[in-house]
This record gives structure tokens, C-alpha cells and sequence, in this order.
């Protein structure tokens, strides 16, 4: 291998400018004194290497932000918009640290608090009531005001821009409990005498208010430890790249660098059982590669000196030498990191349907506590205003809809980045949801149905020649040869080891054929007119031509000295896996058409091989849109699956367009779903996930909507006049918090359903 020009890498990945840190706002390029307070400027130091991470809601991803936060809409912890592979999740561990606080602090409230009311003859004599009450509050208070402030600043937010959501009223809810409990510690005498007690005191809610805010704390420790989970698709793709590479120098010496060093143009070396670094070709050497990690696919693929190499993908057996051609974020994997994680962020139609209901229930929840507060006040037994309060604070608590927030993001989230891991990548939500009503798939043949490269099926040769020599003149010749069929020969040639020659006088009709010299003999390789055209007689040959046409095969002839020698029959095989594919997708309930530029013998004898009943061929790029308007306009949902620039405007047309990743970029932008591998099991695959993750979603909506409907009532004591049972704040907390576990378990359940 010549080695070629590489360079040590240099990264200038720091860039500095100067700020007063009395004035953030004083900036300046150079060092110097500010001309505010006279302080020195300090130098600040900002990576250009990294862009600066965003931060997005996961319900809500058209919420962005500069900085860590809460969501103005719906108050979730905002996440970086960009997953690091050893990223630490911040708001996990703040939730964390204050939720086993307050859990210790809440113990012993909630034990004190059980057994005054419940067994008061265990508690010692000496301990009065307002003293278990001033227990209470002082354990209570860090909890209220320290452990839920998170909760406190979201609620306040939420009702300051009227995006009201669960923290509008876990804020009210538990800051009446607290505050109502506050004031009947301090000034009891205020109260009607019916709500004292024998010592004057009256009954306060500090362990609901503590313990209400544990578990609350406890629902969102739980749904941002699941939530970190959904991202492990995407973890485990950023982790399949090695961290170095082997670099080979201009002098010939190696040296290993990082892998963000690695630049386009260098050559690298990559060992037995060492992964890719970047994508490439192939300049030294021989090996079998293990692309699964990619393409989800587990056969091995050869590798030889000009084959394309993908990043991350595993060396098998041989030495090879590499150079780069796309490295950093322009790599196949950085690529499918970046679409899978748009993917996530992406909203599906059935997420309206939420935001809608939970726009409306969050109002009505409060109106329902305000008059479940009155019914108790007016008519509920003594004490009123204490049984008023708990009923109040049930509804809030229990009605917050978090799980209704949660139940569509989390599943898409889960169900994009399983695709990923079976080399499947879906552009958005929405494509997800639709893939689930598509009732007809439109394919391409060439590239799609087909392998897209043409092959020699078979060569039939007169009796009377040297076939190693028709070979080998029949290849020198195509050598020098534009045709599109050329590659063929020569690819069938070199598989049998023939050795070129070199051609003289050569020259070519236009949509006829090639002739030329080779070694003083006159061969002429073309049509069958263009043979008759030089009065080559092809009379024995002629049927057996006519029958492989009918076959849907395209038929050369090769001729030496003006004497018949040969015949070629050249087709497009098709892909192992089509004829399953096509089978499967029909079980499914799918229609699948073929498209196709190619004749109509050809096209039909594809189409018949597979069972595909509805063919169109001859068909230009305007006509494939035609006929996928044609299709809509009968009311089916339409997928197109195709691999080629000519396919670009059908796939935009389609429903949803699948791009194969064998294909061209242009393909792959217009399409929804693109399939790594390149074949149509990919697409049954995108159909069974589709499907099993709306089933999903439409279970987790199901779950949040039985349970806030069914829970508002019962917490705001429907159920006291017939049984006697009115909903504890405390259970309605728990409840709640674990409505939003259920709902998360539920969509993780995605990751091990079978497709």
C-alpha cells in the first residue's frame, strides 16, 4: 500500500475572550481592566470543538432552552438534547438526594402521627398533642419547603404563564395542607369549637403534607430513573465506536490517536478482532467484517481494497488499511444517533390528544376540589372544614395527570430506539404512528426487490470456440466500455480469473454495441440487429435468446471475427429475502405493487417470481407519483420503498416512505423510515414495532384515563355516604405517583416484545 499524505492532527478547540465578573455583560477579545468598576477582566475558556448542549422537555420538544430547567408547559425536567455516553443524569440525582431525606424525616412524622391516632395509649404521658404537633412540623417543614420547592416553583410557574399540570396541583394541594396545618398549630383559638380538641388544640396535616411530598418525590425518582432507560438505545449505539485509532504517518510509523482526532484523508490500520473507527474504503487488504451492529444483521460481509467500511463495525479475521472519508458527526453512526434521537423528541398525532384532554382536565380538577371543599363545608359531618381540606387535597393529588402526560412520549421514545437496534431508523414520531394504517406498499424493483446490480447468469457458447479465450476478449473489451452492462461481464470475469488484454481500434454505436481488436481479432459484442447488422449469423442461438428475454433477462452477443461465439444473458437478481418479504407483508394484511422503469417482460417476470398481482413498468419518476396518487385517491395509506434519486419524489409523495440504506442520500433525506440493511423484512419489521407501539400508547392512555376519571370522584368522597370510605391525601399520593411508574413499566415492556 503506497501510504499516502497524513498529517499529526492539530485542533485549535479553544478560543478566549475576557469578562468582568462584577459586569457579565463587559466582554472583550483581549485581557484588561473594566471600564464599569475598573476590576481585571477574567479569561473565559469555550470549547469550539463541542456545540453547546441544548436542553428539551421530552413531552413537549418544542420547548428548547440554553440551560437545565424545568418545562414552562408541563414542568418535567428538561433533558439534554444531546445523550453523552457517560452522561450523569443531574436531575435524577437532585430528586434522589432530597427524596431519601425527606423519606428519613418523613418516618418518624408519619409512625407519630399513625399511633396518636390510631393507639395513643402507647405514647407516653408526658407527650401532649401540641407538642406532637410542633414534633410534626419541625420534621415536616424541610420536607415541605426544601424537599417539594422544586415542586413549589413549578406550580408557581405553571399558574403565573396559565400552563397549568400536575405541579399546579400537587403546589396547591400540598401548600393548603401545610399551610392550614401551620396556622391550626399556631392559632387554634381561631378555629369553631367544634374542630378542638379537649386541650384546646386542633388536628393538623403535617404527615400528609411530608409524606405527600415523599412519595411524590419517590413518582419522580421512578419515572426519571425509567425515563434515563429509554435512552439506552442510544447509549449503546455511541458505545459501539472505538475510543482510539491506529494512525499511519507519512513516514510509515503508526500511532495511536483519539478517536476525534481521526480527520478525512488518513490512513488507518485496523487489527483482528478491533472495530472500524470511521467510515472509509478499503486500501490494503482482505477481511470479513461483522456489520450486525449496524445493520442488525448477523451474517459476515467480505471485504476486499475498494469496499465502502462503516464505523463501529467489527474486524473479523485479516489486517486492513483504511482511509478515512467521513469522520465525527459526519459518520453513518454519529448520523443514526443524531435521527434516532430527533426520533424520540418527535411528536406523535395521538400526543394532541393528551396535551388537549390535559389542558382541560387540569381546570376541572381544580373546580372539582373547590367543590368537593364546599359539599364537605356545607354538608359534611363535624369537623367540617378539617374533612373539607382532605377531601380538597385528595383531588388534587391523586387527579395530577402526569401519567396522561407520559404516555405517549415514553412509548415512542422506547419503540424508535429499539428500531435503531435492529438497523432501523425512523425520522419521527408521526411516521411511527402512521406505519400502523398503512394498508399498500409500493416498491421499486431495481436496488429494492432486486440486489440493484446487474449479474451474468449464464453464458451459452458456440461449439466450435475457445470459451476461456470468447471470455477473455469479451472482457478486454468491455474494460474500455461505458455500458451499464459492462460492469457485469467484468465482475463475471474476474470471479474466473481471466487476465485482461489490451484493445485496439475500439468503438461503439450508440444503443447497439462495442466493437474492437483484441490480439488481431475482430470482436464485436451487441444487440442481435447489431449482429445481423454485419451479417453475424445468430440463427442456431435465436430461440434460446428468445426465451431467456421471456424470462424478464437482457441478452448480449459476443462475436469474433463476424463468427458467432457467444451469448450473455445478464439480469438483477433478486434479494434472498424479497419473496419472504413479500409473503409475510400479504399475511399482514398488506398490498404490495411493484413499480418499475424497466420493460414490461422484465418487470412482469419479476413481479410473477414474487406473487405480486399489481405491476407497473415504464414508469418515470412523475409517473411513480402518479401512481401513488392514484392509490391515496382510493383511499389507501401508502408506504413507498425505494433506493434511487429518481425515487426521491415518490417516497415524499407516499404516507410514509422507506428508504433502502444501500441507497442514495437524497433517497434516504426524503424518506420517514430508512432501512440500514437495505430489504423488505425491514419493513415488515417497522410495521409489527409501529403497531406494537401504538398498541402501547393506546394501553397507557386507557390506564390514565380510567384512572383520573375513576380517582376524582372517589377522592372527593362519592363513596362516604353509602361505605364510610374517604380517600387519605397520603393514599391519593401513592396512587398517583405510582400511576406514572405503571404507565412507564408498560412502554419498557416494548423493548422485549417480539417483532
Amino acid at each position: 500500500m503506497n501510504d499516502s499524505h497524513s498529517h499529526s492532527p492539530t485542533h485549535d478547540t479553544d478560543t478566549a475572550t475576557y469578562t468582568c465578573p462584577m459586569h457579565p455583560e463587559v466582554i472583550s477579545d483581549k485581557p484588561g481592566s473594566c471600564p464599569k468598576c475598573g476590576m481585571a477582566l477574567e479569561k473565559v475558556v469555550q470549547s469550539t470543538s463541542i456545540a453547546a448542549t441544548k436542553y428539551t422537555c421530552p413531552m413537549h420538544p418544542e420547548v428548547i432552552s440554553d440551560k437545565p430547567g424545568s418545562c414552562p408547559k408541563c414542568g418535567m425536567a428538561l433533558e439534554a438534547m444531546q445523550v453523552q455516553e457517560d452522561e450523569e443524569n443531574e436531575e435524577l440525582h437532585y430528586m434522589s438526594k432530597r427524596f431519601w431525606i425527606s423519606t428519613f424525616l418523613s418516618i418518624p412524622i408519619f409512625l407519630i402521627a399513625m399511633i396518636n391516632d390510631l393507639a395513643p395509649q402507647y405514647l407516653p404521658d408526658t407527650l401532649t398533642t401540641q407538642s406532637i404537633q410542633w414534633f410534626e412540623f419541625i420534621f415536616a417543614t424541610p420536607v415541605v419547603l426544601w424537599g417539594g420547592a422544586a415542586f413549589f416553583v413549578r406550580g408557581y410557574e405553571s399558574i403565573k404563564t396559565w400552563n397549568l399540570n400536575m405541579f399546579t396541583l400537587i403546589a396547591i394541594g400540598v401548600g393548603t395542607a401545610y399551610i392550614y396545618s401551620m396556622v391550626a398549630l399556631v392559632f387554634p383559638e381561631i378555629f369553631p369549637p367544634l374542630m378542638q380538641t379537649e386541650d384546646g388544640s386542633v388536628h393538623v396535616y403535617f404527615e400528609a403534607a411530608a409524606v405527600i411530598t415523599t412519595l411524590v418525590l419517590l413518582g419522580q425518582v421512578l419515572e426519571l430513573n425509567a425515563r434515563s432507560k429509554t435512552n439506552t438505545a442510544i447509549k449503546t449505539l455511541m458505545n459501539l465506536a472505538p475510543k482510539e485509532a491506529h494512525l499511519i504517518k507519512k513516514d510509515g510509523t503508526e500511532e495511536d490517536i483519539p478517536l476525534e482526532h481521526v480527520q478525512v484523508g488518513d490512513y488507518l490500520r485496523i487489527k483482528p478482532g478491533e472495530k472500524i473507527p470511521v467510515d472509509g474504503v478499503v486500501t490494503d487488504g482482505q477481511s470479513n467484517l461483522d456489520e450486525s451492529m449496524i445493520t442488525g444483521e448477523p451474517v459476515v460481509v467480505p471485504k476486499k481494497v475498494g469496499d465502502k467500511l462503516i464505523g463501529a463495525t467489527l474486524n473479523k479475521n485479516s489486517t486492513l488499511v483504511m482511509q478515512a472519508q467521513r469522520v465525527g458527526s459526519e459518520t453513518m453512526l454519529s448520523q443514526i444517533v443524531d435521527m434516532v434521537s430527533q426520533a424520540q423528541r418527535s411528536r406523535a398525532p395521538i400526543q394532541k390528544l393528551a396535551d388537549t384532554v390535559s389542558s382541560y382536565f387540569v381546570p376541572a380538577v381544580v373546580i372539582s376540589a373547590v367543590l368537593a371543599f364546599i359539599a364537605w363545608w356545607s354538608f359534611g359531618p363535624e369537623p367540617r372544614l378539617a374533612y373539607a381540606i382532605v377531601a380538597a387535597v385528595a383531588v388534587l393529588i391523586i387527579a395530577c395527570p402526569c401519567a396522561l402526560g407520559l404516555a405517549t412520549p415514553i412509548s415512542i421514545m422506547v419503540g424508535t430506539g429499539r428500531a435503531a437496534l435492529m438497523g432501523i431508523l425512523i425520522k419521527d414520531a408521526q411516521t411511527l404512528e402512521t406505519m400502523e394504517k398503512v394498508t399498500t406498499l409500493v416498491v421499486d424493483k431495481t436496488g429494492t426487490l432486486t440486489e440493484g446490480k446487474p449479474k451474468v447468469t449464464l453464458l451459452e457458447y458456440d461449439e466450435d470456440v475457445n470459451q476461456h479465450k470468447v471470455l477473455q476478449y469479451a472482457a478486454s473489451l468491455e474494460s474500455v466500455s461505458e455500458h451499464p452492462l459492462a460492469e457485469a461481464v467484468l465482475s463475471y470475469a474476474k470471479d474466473a480469473n481471466i487476465e485482461l488484454l489490451r484493445v485496439e481500434n475500439f468503438n461503439s454505436v450508440t444503443g447497439k454495441g462495442i466493437v474492437g481488436d483484441v490480439e488481431g481479432k475482430k470482436v464485436v459484442i451487441g444487440s442481435e440487429d447489431f449482429l445481423h447488422d454485419l451479417s453475424i449469423n445468430t440463427q442456431n442461438i435465436s430461440a434460446k435468446a428468445d426465451t431467456l428475454r421471456g424470462e424478464g433477462k437482457g441478452i448480449i452477443f459476443v462475436a469474433v471475427d463476424l463468427h458467432f461465439a457467444a451469448l450473455i444473458a445478464i439480469e438483477d437478481p433478486i434479494k434472498e429475502s424479497s419473496l419472504e418479504a413479500v409473503k409475510l407483508l400479504k399475511e399482514e394484511g398488506v398490498h404490495v405493487v411493484m413499480l418499475s422503469g424497466d420493460n414490461e417482460i422484465t418487470a412482469n417476470h419479476i413481479a410473477k417470481k414474487l406473487a405480486i398481482d399489481e405491476v407497473y413498468a415504464n414508469v418515470m419518476p412523475d409517473g411513480k407519483i402518479k401512481v401513488i396518487k392514484n392509490l391515496q385517491n382510493k383511499g389507501a395509506i401508502v408506504a413507498m420503498a425505494g433506493d434511487g434519486i429518481n425515487d426521491a419524489p415518490a417516497l415524499a409523495q407516499a404516507d410514509v416512505g422507506i428508504a433502502m440504506g444501500t441507497g442514495t442520500d437524497v433517497a434516504i433525506e426524503s424518506a420517514g423510515v430508512t432501512l440500514i440493511k437495505g430489504d423488505l423484512l425491514g419493513i415488515l419489521k417497522v410495521i409489527k414495532l409501529s403497531r406494537a407501539t401504538m398498541k402501547n400508547i393506546k394501553q397507557n392512555l386507557f390506564f390514565a384515563f380510567v384512572y383520573n376519571s375513576a380517582g376524582v370522584p372517589v377522592a372527593a368522597g362519592v363513596l362516604y355516604p353509602f361505605f364510610g370510605i374517604l380517600l387519605s391525601p397520603v393514599i391519593a399520593a401513592a396512587a398517583m405517583s405510582f400511576s406514572s411508574v405503571s404507565v412507564i413499566v408498560n412502554a419498557l415492556r416494548l423493548k422485549n416484545t417480539k417483532i
